[in-house]
């Protein structure tokens, strides 16, 4: 009797776990789908315009850190002088 009733829960553990797998690769197929659908409704940018950004993000980093650095040589220059002598 004992193995009757764990065969049946097994079985029917096993078919919701096979529902719960289907179920969610079909979710997961239809995510994708909509995904692809949507990215190619993007305005992509040209080649030249990455090119450009690109070149734009780099002066502006460069810029800020040549920033960054001075504040940093000068306050030390200033701690070292005035403060810690």
């Amino acid at each position: 009797m004992v193995s009757i009733i764990f065969n049946s829960v097994c079985h029917r553990t096993v078919v919701v776990g096979v529902y719960t797998i289907s179920n969610g690769m079909n979710k997961l197929v239809d995510f994708l789908k909509d995904v692809r659908v949507e990215l190619s409704k993007v305005n992509w940018p040209t080649r030249n315009q990455t090119i450009q950004y690109t070149l734009v993000v780099i002066g502006l980093s460069l810029a800020l850190a040549i920033f960054l650095g001075g504040l940093d040589f000068a306050f030390q220059l200033g701690l070292n002088k005035f403060i810690i002598r």
